[in-house]
């Protein structure tokens, strides 16, 4: 009887040892909301626990390649972990679109201006001498909002105003305190807690812009099969519900695992 308990224990083990494990994440800073959340339902459902480091997609980059020690790596656009595959440092097979970010204009509250009426040409007003994005040296949304810019024709025009934050958070922390009237910030910002009482401008039509976010599983991680399951885990309708409920689209359709395009 002992021995077949102590069997029945070995066979548990590998079970008590994946939930008691702890992920190491390097997330964008758009993901700064919606991850906590997400961290929380996972550790309900598995017990196993998520350490996340925010920051801009292409700072991770470089640490990574640097030997950082990450067991995930969840990007704002999915050029860096598909360079972090070509080069050897990532699982091909891991390789996924976990969900779609969109670019808005963000406005304090108390700003006089009207989003509403001008849309992207609020941006010409005079009383908007600054605005902030994030550095498209190294952050995704950055450059999107450089594509945006661009596209609406503006960018010329507005390229003196531009002030450049370490990450998205940062160019959305810049418009808070008043370092800039306005920025081109991850509508999962805008709709946070601190930043959903200002006004904000979704673009359409021709100037509609999905970032499709990606993930990948280091090929140095001690903990792969733990970090292919939290990838997983955000297919199911309760990790969806949360990214649409911090603003964010859903992957494309019919998108396995180890096909991102």
């Amino acid at each position: 009887m002992v021995r077949v308990l102590f069997s029945f224990f070995i066979f548990l083990l590998p079970l008590f040892s994946a939930s008691a494990q702890t992920l190491r994440v390097a997330a964008a800073s758009d993901l700064q909301f919606a991850f906590p959340e997400l961290a929380t339902e996972y550790e309900k459902q598995t017990g196993a626990k998520l350490s996340i480091t925010y920051g801009s997609s292409g700072n991770f980059f470089a640490q990574i390649q640097n030997g950082a020690p990450f067991d995930l790596f969840f990007s704002a656009d999915k050029a860096y972990p598909r360079k972090l595959v070509e080069s050897g440092y990532a699982d091909p097979n891991s390789l996924v679109i976990y969900a779609r970010g969109q670019l808005v204009i963000w406005l304090p509250p108390d700003s006089p201006l009207d989003l509403t009426a001008a849309g992207f040409r609020t941006l010409l007003d005079p009383r908007i001498q600054k605005i902030a994005i994030a550095n498209p040296e190294h952050a995704p949304y950055g450059r999107a909002a450089i594509v945006a810019l661009r596209d609406a024709g503006l960018y010329n025009q507005l390229k003196s105003k531009l002030v450049l934050g370490e990450n998205v958070s940062q160019a959305a922390e810049f418009v808070q305190s008043g370092a800039a009237q306005a920025g081109l910030i991850a509508r999962s910002l805008a709709l946070s807690p601190a930043l959903k009482s200002g006004k904000r401008y979704e673009f359409s039509g021709s100037h509609f812009l999905a970032i499709e976010q990606s993930a990948v599983v280091m090929n140095s991680s001690p903990n792969k099969q733990a970090a292919g399951a939290f990838l997983e885990f955000l297919k199911t309708p309760a990790a969806r519900a949360i990214f649409e409920r911090y603003g964010y689209l859903p992957p494309p359709p019919a998108f396995p695992l180890g096909e991102a395009r």
